[in-house]
């Protein structure tokens, strides 16, 4: 008879997951957490996919940081137009990276 095993995750997935975990034959409990426990989640995530892709540097994982980070825009009450207008009015502003420029110190008068 084989014995069967739990393992605990505790950390916010996506939506199909447990459909996927059940397709497979296995069973999970979920729950359904309340808006300031799923922003707290959220930040932990975009944390973990920032972290996996620093390990890796795969396009995957930039995939999942970016899925994260639209999750956080809309339930922190903002849109992705939102979002990318502002990227773009800082880029305009501020320029981006494109010319690799390291600071290395300011010598202030």
């Amino acid at each position: 008879m084989a014995l069967n095993s739990t393992r605990v995750y505790n950390k916010l997935v996506r939506d199909k997951i447990p459909e996927i975990i059940e397709k497979s034959g296995n069973s999970c409990t979920v729950e359904t957490l309340t808006d300031e426990k799923y922003i707290a989640m959220l930040d932990a995530k975009l944390n973990e996919e920032l972290a996996e892709y620093q390990e890796s540097k795969a396009l995957e994982e930039l995939a999942d940081l970016l899925e994260v980070m639209g999750a956080v825009v809309k339930a922190r009450g903002y849109t992705w137009n939102e979002l990318t207008t502002l990227q773009k009015k800082k880029r305009e502003e501020r320029g981006g990276f494109e010319k690799r420029i390291l600071l290395k110190e300011v010598v202030e008068e």
